[in-house]
């Protein structure tokens, strides 16, 4: 497993408004697809490609392709959603499948209730998009489910993450998972109800309000 905190001005401002409890949700919005913009660029850096050939108007010339078959995104119902269309804005060829998980506020224990994507993700770079690592209960689930499916690869891009996150990732992926975790930031802890600290709040109500 390897944690890579992209540590970039522009990361850091647009994470710092993030966080400022008077953003509203539209702005919110703006701010997690610019944000995705960077931390794809980053968390795409190893994705396969074969070479193809291309006329240029002066000559003939090899450049490349992404590899077929093309990388999946799963962002993690509902709040991954909120990431999806910055992802799809740089990686346009990308399929998109969905995985719906619940955590329960008093266990912190995650349950899944939907799931579509291929049965068979061989050679497939799985991107799963989810903007907080906490308990990091959610994302082992999004890892387990996909690794059953033989993915090849799996990238995690989030916008935040604790350090109980990451190290309950480390305990329970196997390293024979070739997986990574792309993040903006990792903040200090999390508080007795498994949220980040100082953090941004319920990314999802931030996103697009709450659903009562």
């Amino acid at each position: 497993m390897e944690v890579i905190e992209v540590k970039h001005p522009l990361c850091s401002a647009k994470l710092t408004e993030l966080r400022d409890n008077s953003t509203s949700s539209v702005r919110f919005r703006q701010l997690s697809e610019e944000l995705i913009y960077l931390l794809a660029y980053e968390a795409t850096r190893n994705i396969q490609v074969v070479n193809k050939s291309v006329v240029t108007p002066i000559t003939t010339t090899v450049g490349v392709e992404i590899k077929k078959p093309v990388p999946l995104v799963l962002p993690i119902l509902r709040a991954g959603l909120g990431l999806l269309d910055g992802m799809l804005k740089i990686m346009p060829q990308a399929e998109v499948g969905f995985l719906g998980a619940i955590r329960n506020e008093k266990t912190l224990e995650v349950t899944t209730y939907a799931q579509r994507m291929p049965e068979n993700l061989s050679d497939r770079h799985i991107f799963i998009l989810d903007p907080m690592l906490a308990t990091g209960a959610t994302l082992l689930k999004a890892v387990e489910t996909v690794s059953k499916l033989k993915a090849e690869r799996i990238t995690s891009i989030c916008l935040l993450a604790a350090p109980e996150g990451i190290e309950h990732l480390r305990k329970n992926i196997s390293p024979e998972i070739d997986f990574t975790v792309v993040i903006a930031g990792i903040d200090e802890k999390l508080n007795e109800k498994g949220y980040i600290v100082p953090g941004l709040g319920d990314a999802g109500d931030r996103l697009f309000g709450r659903a009562d």
